[in-house]
């Protein structure tokens, strides 16, 4: 008898284990997503003037609020503008991470402790507290660029104004993700055994030919990893454009998908249309994870056999 409640106790202790985490998982993960949805098949319905009690009540919209979002223009020109950022943010920030890895992995690198943290280091600032560094750099009015490009007589261009503004939103994301890209890939190329390398010396490989043929080989998992993490951060910007919005009239209250999603809950009130959008935003990160994971894993399957 007591074998057979020590045997049940040891089957329980897992679940028993599980149940903090799926407490969290529930109240903070799942319950929120719940209620979005629920908010999203609604609607307030205004009586009169919308004054008194029982003027605002909460009725059933269907689908309603999903087909407004979806034919919504400022939502689909958030996208391209967001297309358009993530195509400077992505291939800039990943390059930048692989040559800094492959760097910090070469022999004979000097302070290699140091130039790690100094890189690693822009990522341990907040977003809202980088976007508001870079942006009094960018502010023609207080940045000491454009006072010392003025004192020697070169041309000031306005950052925060038209196409260089992708730029600029870019730069604040690339130097503050790259660190974080940098660690993961050198993370990899630390765990290959030494003796790989030192075989290829020995055929007479180079050190380029080594990072070209060996190492970027090897980390390729990493550089799919980090691909898939830069490809989400870019579809959910938010503090970039939204800190440097006072700063400049170039930036609307819908630059970004989720910037709409803001404005329409807090600025318009629409916690119903707000609630339709991060939904299909939630959709469409997942649809695209998803098939970029299902295409990765086929290609690695073809390139097994």
């Amino acid at each position: 008898m007591a074998a057979r409640r020590a045997y049940g106790a040891q089957r329980r202790a897992p679940y028993l284990f599980l149940v903090p985490a799926a407490v969290l998982f529930a109240l903070f993960f799942a319950l929120p997503i719940g209620y979005a949805l629920y908010l999203s098949l609604r609607r307030t319905e205004v009586q009169g003037l919308g004054l008194g009690s029982g003027a605002r009540q909460e009725v059933w919209a269907g689908l309603s609020n999903y087909t407004d979002a979806l034919s919504d223009p400022q939502l689909l020109d958030g996208t391209l503008r967001v297309g358009l950022y993530g195509l400077i943010v992505v291939p800039t920030m990943l390059g930048l991470a692989l040559l800094f890895a492959l760097l910090l992995d070469a022999d004979r690198v000097a302070g290699r402790r140091f130039a790690r943290l100094a890189i690693f280091l822009p990522y341990a600032v907040p977003g809202v507290i980088a976007a508001l560094l870079w942006g009094f750099l960018y502010l023609p009015s207080v940045s000491p660029l454009h006072h010392a490009l003025d004192r020697f007589g070169l041309p000031q261009p306005d950052l925060l104004d038209g196409g260089p503004l992708y730029v600029a939103l870019a730069n604040i994301a690339v130097w503050g993700g790259t660190g974080f890209n940098m660690i993961v890939i050198y993370t990899a190329l630390r765990a290959v055994p030494a003796e790989i390398y030192e075989a290829a010396r020995l055929d007479g490989a180079s050190q380029v030919q080594i990072a070209l043929r060996l190492k970027i080989p090897i980390v390729r998992p990493s550089l799919v990893l980090t691909f898939f993490f830069s490809v989400i951060a870019t579809l959910q910007v938010f503090s970039e454009p939204t800190t440097l919005k006072p700063l400049t009239n170039s930036i609307p209250t819908s630059w970004s998908p989720l910037m709409k999603v803001y404005q329409d809950a807090f600025g318009n009130a629409d916690v119903h249309s707000a609630a339709a959008t991060a939904v299909v935003i939630a959709v469409v990160t997942l649809v695209l994870s998803f098939g970029f994971l299902r295409l990765v894993g086929s290609g690695a399957r073809g390139g097994a056999r």
